[in-house]
């Protein structure tokens, strides 16, 4: 069910409108159930039962994944990733990721922050591996404004990986502002603990650990500074 603004077709009802009332996609019950679904700026990614992908909304910068940076009202089916079975899915303002069961790392969209972690700042209309993870067991992607984090699995234990602007310190990678990387850096003062699931929204990251604690870094709110190095919200779990 979907509802809002929908000028832009991410409400994929085929209609340019915004909706008041929740609307049933009938297109993309079609394809089997739902298992996870990611908001963007303008633009929805849906995991459908069986690691197969959706994507609809906006997609001038390439971020539906369909090879061209053309915009779609429907849902349609991500071609370049049926081989590979996606578990996991992330959306930002203008690009998306994508991870496989095998710990694979897709990216597409707007890559002018190097925020799809491909070594360049150019956009991508196709999904595209990011080899800095090829020999590494990528578990989620989290994808920001202009930035993105994953969270990497290992015999040494999880670690975070950032990677676009870090203009806020969103990506946690120094202790000082850094503009823009184009290839993973490994987020620091985390490395000794045991993530479970990471955030990124606008230009601020977060992270929750096994033992309930959560880490956040970025942009301040209400007067705080921000934060260039993950910093505990609060002295408790936030989860029990």
């Amino acid at each position: 069910m979907e509802l809002g603004a929908g000028t832009e077709g991410q409400l994929g009802t085929g209609r340019l409108l915004d909706e008041h009332h929740p609307q049933l996609l009938r297109s993309l019950s079609s394809l089997g159930p739902d298992s996870l679904l990611a908001c963007g700026g303008a633009h929805v990614i849906a995991l459908i039962s069986g690691g197969r992908v959706v994507t609809w909304g906006r997609g001038t910068s390439g971020q539906l994944g369909h090879r061209e940076a053309v915009s779609s009202v429907q849902p349609m089916v991500v071609e370049d990733l049926v081989a590979f079975d996606i578990t996991y899915i992330s959306a930002g303002w203008n690009h998306s990721g994508f991870v496989s069961e095998s710990g694979q790392l897709f990216m597409c969209g707007d890559g002018a922050f190097g925020q799809l972690g491909l070594g360049d700042y150019i956009s991508h209309s196709s999904p595209v591996e990011v080899p800095f993870f090829s020999s590494r067991h990528v578990k989620h992607i989290a994808c920001g404004m202009r930035h993105s984090i994953a969270l990497v699995e290992g015999n040494m234990g999880s670690h975070v990986y950032g990677f676009g602007s870090g203009k806020r310190g969103q990506l946690g990678i120094s202790d000082d502002k850094v503009k823009s990387v184009s290839v993973p850096h490994v987020t620091l003062g985390l490395e000794n603990l045991r993530i479970n699931s990471i955030i990124a929204n606008g230009d601020h990251s977060g992270a929750i650990c096994t033992d309930g604690h959560f880490y956040r870094w970025g942009r301040g709110f209400g007067g705080d500074p921000d934060n260039y190095m993950p910093q505990t919200y609060c002295s408790k779990p936030i989860i029990q």
